[in-house]
């Protein structure tokens, strides 16, 4: 039987994150009120614009039913959702569900026209998990992990910087995943469940 996994369908491209966990083999469910968080194996976040995403997840009386989802259940958080994931966001600080021990730095990689696709070799962990081809992430307005906690695990980096982390049952990811044909990722985030 499928697990069965929300995707945030407040801003973003929650659409094409629902597509990616079908083809990962998950059952996807558009997420936008806290009772739909019921009966939920995980929860993607998508990316967005991390301000507006927590003004509406204020106005929506989201934001602590999702950190209380956080805690029993596993988050796989992508750019904006990244950032909401954070313990401590910088470039300028924002509140967040501070759910991983990281430090994202919101737009650190410049504005949309700074936008880019990039071929990553995986860590080490990662090609144990999920193979050890390149895959291709693509980055817009890309925030940057610049501190990671004692308990996470970085299975990705670009330029130095991790780009994919994990810790515990959560996933952070600073491009998008969801825009590409490689599953592997929203698999690996299925493997928590």
């Amino acid at each position: 039987m499928p697990k069965r996994v929300g995707v945030l369908a407040l801003q973003g491209d929650f659409e094409a994150h629902c597509k990616a966990l079908e083809r990962a083999g998950a059952e996807a469910v558009e997420v936008r009120t806290a009772a739909e968080l019921e009966d939920l194996d995980g929860l993607v976040i998508p990316g967005g614009e991390s301000t507006t995403m927590l003004r509406i997840l204020r106005d929506a009386e989201l934001l602590e039913p999702l950190r209380q989802f956080g805690q029993r259940r596993p988050i796989f958080g992508t750019c904006a959702g990244a950032i909401l994931l954070a313990s401590e966001v910088a470039h300028p600080a924002q509140e967040s569900l501070g759910l991983m021990e990281i430090t994202v730095e919101r737009n650190a990689y410049g504005r949309q026209l700074d936008s880019r696709v990039v071929r990553l070799a995986p860590g080490e962990e990662f090609a144990r998990r999920a193979g050890g081809r390149e895959l291709e992430a693509v980055f817009i307005r890309a925030p940057i992990i610049r501190n990671v906690g004692p308990r996470a695990r970085i299975y990705l980096s670009y330029q130095g910087d991790p780009v994919l982390v994990g810790e515990g049952r959560h996933l952070a990811a600073t491009f998008h995943p969801e825009l590409t044909s490689d599953p592997r990722i929203h698999r690996l985030f299925l493997e928590t469940l």
